[in-house]
């Protein structure tokens, strides 16, 4: 609850690969207190621990953890059902869950189960993802779930970070294609969670607070 007894926005967070619960949180202490303190944040691992190098290594200590497993072409994935029905499994758990935050394999994940949702195929023991938070975000590539979570536009709030110089750059502008009015923000850094300037922050005030 804040300090007036209004329950604020909870948001399920999830990380990037091979990273952890707590190296996200870490890297959002970027963000301003002011921000951080008008969220509930929940932070989770990943269902499968690292199964090989993590890049963080040398820069965070583990363990780290990953949401499902890939081939080079991002097209086929091993794990994915589970890590669906492991994430509702937290959903459940730390609820009410009104959004949805993610960085690099947690926000393709992220801005992907609204449409999931939606045709019945995940999260259906939960209510409807209210928002989304998408940094260095991007689509899956497999067929079999684009038809699923892109057949229809995301039509729930979403906020993106584009990093001017992330590898994932065209990425996350091609999944702005599939999002009903997206709010965008680009910044000059890379595949990173970039540091908020008080317009930026304000941004995120705004577009989770009011839409709440």
């Amino acid at each position: 609850m804040g300090s007036d007894g209004v329950r604020k926005p909870r948001f399920l967070c999830l990380h990037g690969f091979r990273t952890s619960g707590e190296i996200l949180k870490t890297q959002l202490h970027k963000w301003p207190q002011s921000v951080l303190d008008n969220l509930d944040l929940v932070f989770v691992d990943a269902p499968f621990p690292c199964l090989g190098k993590s890049d963080v290594e040398g820069i965070f200590d583990p363990p780290y953890y990953e949401w499902f497993q890939f081939n080079k072409e991002f097209t086929e994935y091993t794990n994915f059902d589970e890590c669906l029905q492991y994430i509702e499994e937290c959903m459940i758990k730390y609820g009410p869950i009104d959004g949805l935050l993610g960085f690099s394999q947690g926000s393709i994940l992220s801005a992907a189960l609204p449409g999931l949702q939606e045709k019945g195929v995940a999260l259906t023991k939960v209510p409807k993802v209210k928002f989304l938070i998408i940094v260095g975000g991007a689509k899956f590539r497999s067929p079999s779930v684009m038809d699923k979570a892109y057949s229809s536009s995301i039509s729930c709030p979403s906020l993106h970070f584009i990093g001017e110089t992330d590898f994932l750059n065209k990425y996350g502008a091609e999944l702005l294609e599939s999002c009903v009015e997206p709010v965008v923000i680009h910044h000059p850094k890379g595949h990173t969670i970039p540091r908020l300037g008080t317009l930026l922050s304000y941004y995120i005030f705004i577009f989770v607070i009011y839409l709440y």
